[in-house]
């Protein structure tokens, strides 16, 4: 089993904290978080051992966890490669691109792994739909949350829209040709509502909106391509599958079946992929455990996070 110790306690840290326990992967040192009060409480509560310093925790284990506020991600994840500790970093990997390749680069020349926390790759919707993504040439999502303060000393580009931006670039094989976008402060310092749209050098175009005060939540994708359409629902956790083939000769009264003005006949049919239910944040770091023992590379490593950063600023420089 590995060692592990989380870094941040915050409301993500918690279920970090829970999961970690959880895991059979990896063996739960303790964790650190500035607020002292409310880690002692948290220690004194759930058993956790608390260290009173990140130095004494990064000593202490294989892995660090780091679930802390955005602007620290880099500073705490190089004191955790420059001492051979295994890093799991959650998204947005760093602030700037500057300090994602200054990471990368670092875990490169002491021989560790890393991954970013973009969860929805471990989503079982799209998990359940990935397979039948191929070569998309149109993607459209959605991603729309009620207002809530945690979150909102970043764009919600970065806040939100990332997670899709991530999602796009790992079924689009193909690099950005160009990027259009539009943001809006309406609550926040920083945009609340943005829309963006990319364009890939294979023709792909993908249409991402993100909102933090919208009336209701929504976590939709819409993946087009050749005689197939691909929906996943990362709330709600279902994903379907529309798929057009040549009508057959003897058509059903039941099959649904569309003509075109030259008389070309396609029928339509439904899939609805398996989703097998499962929770994301534990798999995700399971999954990381795996690399590291098996010597793979992570599912969302290090450099994947860097470029999703990467489109992120591009959006963001938009505004």
């Amino acid at each position: 089993m590995l060692k592990i110790g989380v870094l941040g306690a915050g409301h993500l840290g918690k279920i970090h904290l829970k999961l970690a326990q959880e895991s059979s992967k990896y063996l739960l040192v303790g964790f650190y978080d500035p607020d002292i009060k409310a880690s002692e409480l948290l220690s004194k509560e759930m058993g956790y051992h608390y260290f009173n310093s990140i130095e004494s925790l990064i000593d202490a284990v294989d892995v660090i966890d780091i679930v802390t506020p955005t602007l620290s991600h880099f500073d705490v994840a190089q004191k955790a490669i420059t001492k051979g500790k295994h890093v799991f970093i959650e998204k947005p990997i760093t602030t700037t691109i500057e300090e994602a390749n200054a990471l990368i680069a670092l875990a490169e020349k002491h021989g560790v792994k890393g991954q970013v926390g973009h969860v929805e790759r471990f989503n079982p919707a799209f998990k359940a739909a990935k397979e039948h993504i191929v070569n998309p040439m149109f993607i459209e999502t959605h991603r729309l949350a009620e207002f809530n303060p945690r979150g909102t000393d970043v764009p919600v580009v970065l806040d939100l829209m990332i997670h899709d931006i991530d999602i796009i670039l790992s079924v689009v094989p193909s690099a950005v040709k160009e990027i259009h976008a539009s943001g809006i402060a309406v609550i926040s310092q920083s945009p609340d509502i943005a829309n963006a749209r990319i364009l890939f050098e294979n023709g792909c175009v993908a249409n991402l909106t993100a909102s933090r005060i919208s009336m209701k939540n929504m976590r939709k994708s819409r993946f087009f391509q050749k005689d197939a359409y691909i929906s996943v629902d990362f709330l709600e956790k279902t994903s379907e599958i529309v798929r057009m083939k040549d009508a057959p000769k003897n058509i059903g009264p039941f099959d649904m079946v569309l003509q075109n003005a030259e008389g070309d006949q396609k029928q339509i049919y439904f899939e609805k992929p398996t989703v097998a239910p499962n929770n994301a944040i534990l798999e995700e770091l399971d999954s990381f455990a795996l690399a590291i023992s098996n010597q793979t590379t992570p599912v969302v490593s290090l450099q994947q996070g860097g470029k999703a950063l990467e489109i992120a600023q591009r959006i963001i420089n938009c505004f």
